[in-house]
């Protein structure tokens, strides 16, 4: 069982960088593929960012084309941590965001493959 915290969500004019984070309780970076999500106003959770493991070692990162470029995920095995760097930030993106993971597996990221969530954080983009 891995409990998922989110922090970082906030307003942030067109344009603007936000930094997520989202810590996890115990020694849990390396046993699972990490994952962000939004939701927006009346649509469905939809994926933004993820970590995939290729070896025991190293990773791969993954990104849909609505945020490639402009977000960047990232681990900190250290501490347990997880971020999301969002750059160049639109209305559009606005949306409150989830930390998820699941269990290392070669598959694309969709919510109902996840297993595990935090609470969400909103983030606001508007002028």
């Amino acid at each position: 069982q891995v409990q998922l915290v989110e922090s970082g969500g906030g307003l942030v004019q067109p344009g603007g960088s936000l930094r997520l984070s989202c810590a996890a309780s115990g020694r849990t970076f390396g046993n699972y593929d990490w994952g962000w999500f939004r939701q927006a106003p009346g649509k469905d959770r939809e994926f933004v960012a993820g970590i995939r493991w290729n070896t025991r070692t190293t990773y791969g990162t993954h990104y849909p084309d609505s945020v490639k470029g402009r977000f960047t995920i990232s681990g900190d095995n250290a501490k347990d941590t997880v971020h999301l760097q969002m750059n160049g930030l639109k209305p559009e993106d606005t949306a409150v965001y989830y930390c998820a993971a699941r269990n290392p597996k070669p598959e694309s990221f969709t919510p109902e493959g996840m297993s595990y969530w935090g609470k969400g954080t909103l983030v606001t983009v508007s002028s």
